[in-house]
């Protein structure tokens, strides 16, 4: 209750020091990949849905895919390649490295906006594809039901017949998954802070889990 929580025996601090910044970071790393997921899947799984067979849903689909299928870790060591070189962002980390171990300002609130984009495009990309793909088949299922062919036949406009009734009931799985999207994205970001080398709680929790095992009786 008075948020004291206690000390640490393996770094030799307190465990606020150990965490602080960090748990602050990782918040805003995985708050802002859900935003991202759901501002992304939700127009596109809309467009994808009324659009079914053309081109664009064939395109669409094709990069939902290929977001499920390509590895977080190469994606981004592509992007801190083109961020780089394009952008002139730093490689790797949140902040530039001179804003390391300083108080928060408004010039390191910038530093960390200014990279927060590749590790939130990295881990929120496999989870948007697939919240597009599970949208568009949600809304395809309502879109086919004898109430929308009804609604149509009365004369209610397209958009009106779509946001009204087919689009309210195929959220409601949309909107559940966040239950199982928040899990991925936190197991999601320990493998991509090690690569990105951001400071959150992925590359401390790792390091603990590898010291446990090296350490454990049954390895030695």
């Amino acid at each position: 209750m008075r948020g004291d929580l206690g000390y640490s025996f393996a770094y030799n601090l307190p465990v606020n020091d150990v965490v602080g910044d960090k748990l602050f970071l990782t918040f805003i790393v995985s708050f802002a990949t859900i935003v991202f997921t759901y501002i992304v899947a939700f127009p596109i799984g809309i467009y994808s849905a009324t659009h079914q067979y053309s081109w664009s849903d064939h395109t669409l689909t094709l990069l939902g895919f290929l977001g499920l299928a390509t590895p977080n870790f190469l994606l981004a060591l592509v992007l801190l390649y083109f961020a780089n070189i394009y952008f002139g962002t730093s490689i790797g980390g949140l902040m530039d490295p001179h804003f390391l171990d300083k108080p928060w300002s408004l010039a390191k609130a910038g530093s960390v906006l200014e990279h927060l984009w590749i590790p939130v495009i990295v881990i929120g990309l496999s989870g948007t594809a697939g919240m597009i793909r599970r949208l568009r088949a949600n809304l395809l299922d309502e879109l086919q039901k004898q109430y929308v062919t009804t609604a149509r036949a009365k004369g209610v406009p397209p958009f009106r017949a779509l946001m009204k009734y087919p689009l309210r009931m195929a959220l409601n799985p949309f909107i559940s998954d966040i239950g199982s999207l928040l899990p991925h994205v936190i197991s999601g970001a320990a493998v991509v802070s090690v690569v990105l080398n951001l400071p959150t709680t992925g590359p401390m929790l790792l390091e603990r889990c590898v010291v446990r095992t090296c350490t454990s009786p049954a390895r030695s």
